[in-house]
């Protein structure tokens, strides 16, 4: 348990809280020691809700969930929380695919769709890094996007994967390896890639799967642990050295075999009672088509642990019974912690519609045996999941909705904005001429030190406007649905430092 004096963590910033700041901090932070519940924070946009619910964190020192319900506000917070708290963790969980099709069937035209995903390595990285840092310590903020209500690992399990290496420990070389490989690493001597290790003589290097800043080297003699040192990936140069080092998995994925082979068993048994049912009710298609999928899966799985769609036997593999909750980030924070939901009207509907729709898609594949019916538990939770999770929480919002507002009773009100600015008046002007009056606006920002944002009603509007105006040298660039995730937050932020002049993005 956390020392109650044990300040974890340290707020850094030269402002302090002025206009409404102060009284929306104390009503919040004196709502949770009294053990409510639910709490809305009423935020005007501008009144710096952000920096308001970081001196909540700060006081009340529980970890945080931070959701938003899109990718580019998630951003937004995780860079805004990560300069507020420099010396604690502050990680960023999202969906790590570039892109993503969902496995599905039509029946009507009998047109089935397989699974294809394009991973972004680095989002993987981060999540892995939410992980470690939740089993392994209380000052932890994670910015999170929908991703973080789906089916995940079991942290027990994930933990249990854990293993430490001491300087002067005994330990055969192979048996080393094999830790290594149950953790899912892949042996690799040429490309030092994340989550692969590599072997030479008596010195093997680990890539770890959580990061890609450093890479580490044990070096052995005979059997014994002579030397543990973090070394640069580039220069190879020695960062750190270790008396003991804890191995994080390569992957949240990753269990023992013998969890897997239980699991396998398991399997076996849903896969004959579903054929079972196929054949009584003469569905031959249905049937051989289920047959042959699980059946290579299951060998798949005793032979390498692991198997396309492996997420679809999740239940099974995490030893869950049916309607039974899956595991997802919420179980790594433990019994204690704060969830903050932003943007709240529009977060608890995306929570509240996940559910139906992955539910509707997968009953389809199970009925036409594309997928045993224990894949439909592979799942979001769903909101009344969602409700019954015991950690308190703050909505906040300009706008709360009903929901909100039923369940908290009288909002925390923080209407007047710290920096004193006021609302942008709003001016309507004709269309013709409009990109020649638009360039003298954006000319006149320029000479003010000031940036531009426009905004269009499509992505090729988007795009075309701004092979225009580089052509009338503006320092320009484009942001729509399409921009890959990390890079989105990377162009937010040249447009702040100045880099940009201009930013033309898409409303759609």
């Amino acid at each position: 348990m956390m020392n109650m004096e044990e300040k974890l963590f340290q707020l850094v910033s030269e402002y302090k809280p002025t206009g409404d700041q102060p009284e929306a901090i104390n009503k919040l932070v004196e709502g949770l020691n009294e053990g409510k519940h639910e709490q809305v924070l009423l935020g005007a946009t501008g009144t710096g809700k952000t920096f308001t619910i970081a001196n909540v964190i700060q006081r009340v020192n529980k970890p945080t969930l931070v959701f938003a319900h899109n990718k580019t506000l998630a951003g937004q917070l995780y860079s805004e929380f990560k300069a507020l708290f420099p010396n604690n963790a502050v990680e960023y969980f999202i969906s790590n695919f570039d892109f993503y099709q969902p496995e599905a069937y039509m029946p009507k035209t009998d047109t089935y769709i397989e699974k294809n995903a394009v991973t972004n390595d680095e989002i993987d990285m981060l999540r892995m890094s939410a992980y470690n840092s939740l089993l392994e310590r209380r000052d932890v903020i994670v910015v999170a996007s929908v991703a973080c209500i789906y089916a995940g690992s079991n942290p027990k399990d994930y933990k249990d994967m854990f293993f430490s290496l001491k300087v002067g420990e005994m330990i055969d070389r192979q048996d080393l390896i094999k830790r290594l490989v149950v953790m899912q690493y892949q042996r690799n001597d040429i490309d030092r890639l994340r989550g692969t290790f590599s072997v030479k003589g008596d010195v093997i290097e680990v890539c770890p799967g959580h990061t890609d800043k450093f890479i580490i080297r044990i070096e052995m003699f005979d059997e014994e642990i002579e030397r543990i040192t973090e070394i640069d990936p580039v220069t190879k140069n020695v960062l750190d050295g270790y008396t003991v080092y804890s191995f994080f998995p390569a992957s949240g994925y990753a269990r023992n075999q013998k969890d897997i082979n239980i699991a396998c068993d398991n399997i076996e048994i849903e896969l004959e009672e579903r054929l079972k049912y196929f054949k009584e009710k003469g569905k031959a298609v249905e049937y051989e088509r289920l047959e042959q999928r699980c059946r290579y899966d299951i060998e798949a799985l005793r032979e390498m642990g692991m198997c396309s769609g492996i997420e679809n036997y999740a239940m099974h593999i995490d030893h869950r019974v049916p309607g039974e909750r899956p595991y997802n980030l919420f179980d790594y924070f433990g019994d204690d912690f704060l969830i903050v939901v932003d943007e709240s009207h529009v977060s608890l509907p995306q929570i509240r519609g996940m559910y139906n729709g992955d539910h509707a898609r997968k009953l389809t594949l199970v009925e036409y045996g594309f997928r045993l019916p224990s894949a439909l538990e592979n799942r979001p939770m769903t909101f009344e999941e969602w409700e019954e999770l015991n950690a308190p929480r703050i909505y906040m919002s300009a706008t709360p909705g009903d929901y909100e507002l039923e369940h908290s009773g009288k909002p925390v009100e923080q209407l007047i904005r710290p920096t004193g600015l006021l609302d942008p008046h709003v001016e309507v002007r004709k269309t013709s001429g409009q990109i020649d009056d638009l360039m003298e606006e954006i000319r006149k920002n320029i000479e003010n030190n000031e940036r531009t944002l426009v905004t269009t009603l499509t992505v090729k509007m988007a795009e075309d406007l701004t092979d225009y105006f580089k052509k009338q040298n503006f320092k320009v660039a484009y942001l729509h649905h399409e921009t890959k995730t990390l890079e989105r937050s990377e162009i937010i932020h040249d447009l702040r430092e100045g880099k940009y002049d201009v930013l033309s993005a898409s409303t759609c």
